[in-house]
C-alpha cells in the first residue's frame, strides 16, 4: 500500500492535435505577433480568434464551431502579464507537439 501512495502518478499523454488545429494555432500565433506583439494578451482575445479562424476556413455553420471548440480547447490559459508575443511563443510550442 506505502509504494502505490509514493508512486508518482502516470505521464498524460499530450492532446492529439489534428493537422487542421496545428495549422490554426501557427495562423494565430502569426497573427498575435504580426499586430501589437508587445501589447497584453488577454481572454478575450483567445477566445474571440478561433471563430473568426474557423468560419475563414470552413465558412459559418457546424463544422466551423466544432473546429472553433476544438482550436480553444488547445490553448493554453492566458497568463497575468503575458504579451502576445509570449502567448504565441507558447502556442507555437503546442502546435509542434513540445508542450501542451
Amino acid at each position: 500500500m506505502a509504494d502505490d501512495v509514493m508512486r508518482a502518478p502516470a505521464p498524460v499523454p499530450p492532446v492529439e492535435l489534428s493537422e487542421e488545429i496545428r495549422g490554426l494555432l501557427v495562423q494565430l500565433a502569426d497573427t498575435l505577433v504580426r499586430v501589437h506583439p508587445g501589447a497584453a494578451m488577454n481572454e478575450a482575445i483567445r477566445l474571440a480568434r478561433p471563430l473568426v479562424l474557423a468560419e475563414q476556413l470552413h465558412g459559418p455553420g457546424d463544422e466551423a464551431f466544432a473546429t472553433e471548440e476544438r482550436l480553444i480547447a488547445a490553448l493554453p490559459r492566458v497568463r497575468d502579464g503575458q504579451t502576445r508575443d509570449e502567448y504565441a511563443t507558447q502556442i507555437r510550442l503546442i502546435a509542434q507537439g513540445v508542450t501542451q
